[in-house]
């Protein structure tokens, strides 16, 4: 049985009716003739299917129509069209930097964001020390929010998020906030969490972080389904050979996304061998450079 079920779903954005123009435009417009709608497909027929454990990589462009599909998901949203059958309490994290006072202290926004995602008192009571020392603010509890860098202000809120324990888990970006080090912290506690048998679902620009977390992958343009695969291989290889190319149009059958994925190891080998010829190119350079100074050290003791 499926834990997360997703049938031909739609989603479409209408711009120009009165809800956004107000009710006054709109019968202003209507009665010069002047009244036109707009429809935009954010994503248009996505069918995909999850089983307990599984991790699926959500990629695609900006614009692609990823976060919109997130939030039918977690119910924020209602399709258009299709359905999505969802098995299982939903932890989603899609805006870190919401739910958080600029006025009020690490402490006291710790205690605010928790009672947001629903933790109790008590439980954020065991739990602060805990998101403190993950958040690497120990020395900064008693600043304002506001105070904070953008960097720990993302790493407060990753912190609080990722004590969730739900059955599926969607994050949207949240594994590429703070330094290097954080980031692999970040991405070593989901894979933690997801190891638990945990339903997950990834949308992030980080390839590498998609390769190493992911075993399905989902990929979108403009709304439509590229593909839904079990090869992660084969997808992420051909996206990232489709970006490096900045083809206009995606890949329509498997054969052409193997075309892609047979030009991106082709251009990964002359990057490996390029590399390497200026490794040794270097490498030879300073063996030289030190082959000259300790020449130019025993002239200099045999003229003493």
């Amino acid at each position: 049985m499926s834990v997360i079920d997703c049938s031909h779903v739609s989603i479409r954005y209408i711009t120009g009716d009165f809800k956004s123009i107000g009710l006054k435009e709109y019968i202003v417009r209507r009665l010069t003739n002047n009244y036109h709608v707009k429809e935009f497909w954010a994503d248009k027929d996505i069918t995909f299917q999850l089983e307990k454990g599984d991790m699926l990589g959500i990629i695609g462009t900006n614009g692609a129509g990823k976060s919109t599909l997130l939030k039918a998901i977690t119910g924020i949203m209602v399709p258009t069209g299709g359905e999505i059958k969802v098995k299982g309490n939903i932890a989603a994290l899609l805006e870190l930097a919401s739910g958080f006072d600029g006025d009020m202290t690490v402490r006291e926004n710790t205690y605010l964001r928790g009672a947001l995602l629903g933790y109790t008192r008590r439980f954020l009571d065991e739990k602060y020390d805990e998101i403190i020392r993950f958040a690497e603010l120990q020395d900064f509890q008693d600043y304002m929010f506001k105070q904070l860098s953008s960097g720990m202000k993302s790493r407060l809120a990753f912190s609080i998020a990722c004590l969730v324990n739900p059955d599926i888990l969607i994050l949207d970006e949240v594994l590429s906030v703070g330094d290097g080090a954080f980031r692999k912290k970040s991405g070593d506690k989901m894979k933690e969490i997801i190891s638990g048998g945990v339903t997950a679902i990834l949308v992030s620009h980080v390839m590498p972080q998609v390769r190493e977390l992911c075993n399905k992958i989902l990929w979108l343009d403009h709304g439509k389904q590229v593909i839904f695969t079990d090869d992660a291989e084969l997808a992420c290889d051909a996206y990232e050979e489709f970006l490096a190319q900045k083809k206009k149009k995606p890949p329509k059958t498997v054969e052409e996304m193997r075309t892609l994925q047979r030009a991106w190891h082709i251009r990964q080998e002359k990057e490996t061998a390029e590399k390497a010829k200026k490794a040794a190119e270097k490498a030879a350079k300073e063996a030289k450079a030190a082959h000259e100074k300790a020449e130019a050290d025993r002239k200099a003791l045999q003229n003493n």
